[in-house]
């Protein structure tokens, strides 16, 4: 009496689908930002003509408003940490389910990140000891901007971690829309409040594309080693 074949499952995404191609070539985009993060950087340091223009360009942008003020706030850790926590929570529960070999590392390697990029902001905030706008006072440790490190950072890892559950790549031009989106947001908000200087959330930018293209890689590349050792679920006898 012949078997009854059982019905074909598709893969989990986490285990055969790996990481999505980010698009266009950000290899050679991103390639461009540690110079012109250096380039910031040393302006910074030597309080050069671009960061007068900076300086002008920000007093002239700022028109504090309620709006600007919640805007800037989606950069807080109390936040975006926890959107950030809720999702990595998310991926471990449904890797683990869906059978994924190594379905801890997106998680684990997202949550390193995030532990980690605050110390080299706090060191680049110490190092430079950037005087902020004048609605801030006194105070010195503007470069590079955290608020702007923690929305790039939090929401970053957090779309990294979830693109591969996504069946669609219209599904992860959405998610990589509302990532844009919010960062566009946090960082309306903070040069429109009169909070940060227009360099610093750029710099910001720059350094946290090259840690999240970093994690990217990480991710990526352990996705792909996942899949060439792991058969799928379709071969074999039925």
């Amino acid at each position: 009496m012949s078997r009854i074949p059982e019905p074909e499952l598709e893969d989990p995404p986490a285990v055969h689908g790996g990481m999505p191609p980010l698009p266009g070539r950000p290899a050679r985009v991103l390639g461009l930002l540690g110079p012109l993060f250096l380039l910031l950087s040393w302006q910074v340091a030597v309080r050069g003509p671009l960061v007068r223009v900076d300086e002008r360009l920000g007093r002239a942008l700022v028109r504090p408003s309620r709006i600007s003020e919640l805007l800037a706030d989606l950069g807080s850790a109390t936040i975006a940490v926890p959107l950030l926590v809720i999702v990595l929570t998310w991926v471990a529960q449904r890797g683990r389910d869906a059978g994924a070999q190594r379905w801890w590392l997106p998680p684990a390697a997202a949550a390193g990140l995030t532990a980690a990029y605050p110390v080299l902001i706090l060191a680049l905030k110490t190092l430079f000891a950037r005087p902020g706008p004048p609605l801030m006072g006194p105070v010195t440790g503007f470069y590079p901007s955290g608020h702007t490190a923690t929305a790039m950072i939090a929401y970053g890892a957090a779309a990294l971690v979830l693109s591969p559950w996504l069946h669609t790549p219209q599904a992860r031009l959405q998610l990589l829309a509302v990532w844009l989106t919010l960062n566009a947001g946090v960082a309306f908000g903070l040069v429109r409040s009169g909070y940060h200087w227009p360099l610093d959330v750029l710099g910001s930018w720059c350094l946290c594309a090259m840690l999240l293209y970093s994690l990217w890689l990480c991710l990526s590349r352990s996705s792909r080693r996942t899949s060439a050792g792991t058969p799928s679920s379709r071969t074999g006898p039925s």
